[in-house]
């Protein structure tokens, strides 16, 4: 059994347009995790929830095992980074030093040597008011900032916001050697495939303020393809097949058994034309459709 992050059971919370929930999630410690879904499917929501800055109307949340009434306490605050998608107001008019300088007061982990890395790399000036920094250079400041408090618990609401490519890579590639040092549980509300692709090792998918599950990032990838095929086998008599198409005189099939797809089609003296693996957003819109990957528990 993994040890457990954040445990959520039966959480639900009441928005003006739609309810979201109820979710049941547990997420692993040490890992990322990646919240995938349309605007408005509920994920700045969960991610609000899990640091009370709103509430669930019902169910439970659980922190490291331990379920708390009312505020968090300091001793787990201390432990949840934020970076939110739109950024506070309360610090615009100090500058980057005087608001390292502030954090560190909240988190017993500070790590002011990292925090001075992580700015260098990412080229943020020190010395200028925060609310005077380009959208890029202040969404870099925050990272930097969450990071550097160590956290056990990264919570980030569509981090690359307003990032460059350039300064996208280097985003990428400090999250990932953050994560080769730490115990650090990250979870990321994003939209960018690349940034799944590339960071993330379980994803979560929200639709309509439901939680569909949670499933490894490689089984989601690895498990779909596209199989173009000449011959007169029945699509449907091919293992895992959900959905065919007759183009040109080839057929072409969607299947998530795609070893046992390939025997059926060569026993049965079938042309296999081209395999192709399905891009994220197309096997995310057959999961929403009632086609789950192999799901995590």
């Amino acid at each position: 059994m993994e040890p457990i992050a954040v445990q959520l059971n039966g959480v639900s919370k009441m928005r003006k347009r739609r309810i979201i929930g109820p979710i049941d999630l547990a997420i692993p410690e040490g890992y990322v995790v990646a919240i995938l879904g349309h605007n408005g499917s509920g994920k700045s929501t969960l991610l609000n929830m899990l640091q009370r800055v709103v509430l669930p109307d019902s169910g439970q949340i659980m922190w490291f095992g331990q379920h708390y009434e009312g505020e968090l306490p300091t001793e787990l605050r201390e432990h949840i980074a934020f970076v939110a998608d739109g950024g506070g107001s309360e610090e615009d008019n100090i500058t980057a030093v005087e608001a390292a300088r502030f954090r560190a007061h909240w988190y017993t982990r500070w790590d002011a040597k990292f925090f001075k890395q992580l700015m260098d790399d990412m080229d943020v000036p020190y010395d200028v008011k925060l609310k005077k920094l380009s959208k890029g250079e202040r969404r870099k400041f925050e990272i930097a900032a969450a990071l550097a408090a160590r956290p056990r618990l990264l919570l980030l609401d569509e981090p690359s916001s307003g990032l460059d490519p350039f300064a996208w890579k280097v985003m990428v590639e400090q999250f990932r050697n953050f994560m080769a040092d730490g115990d650090t549980t990250i979870l990321i509300a994003t939209h960018i495939a690349d940034e799944v692709k590339r960071l993330a090792d379980y994803i979560v998918l929200m639709h309509r303020g439901q939680s569909l599950g949670m499933a490894e990032k490689d089984v989601v990838l690895d498990q779909w393809r596209e199989i173009w095929y000449e011959g007169d086998l029945r699509p449907e008599s091919i293992p895992g097949a959900v959905e065919s198409k007759q183009e040109a005189g080839a057929i072409r099939v969607i299947t998530t058994r795609v070893v046992e797809a390939q025997e059926r089609l060569e026993l049965a003296g079938n042309r296999i034309m081209k395999i192709r693996n399905l891009e994220l957003d197309e096997v995310l819109q057959y999961w929403i459709a009632g086609y789950a990957p192999t799901l995590w528990r």
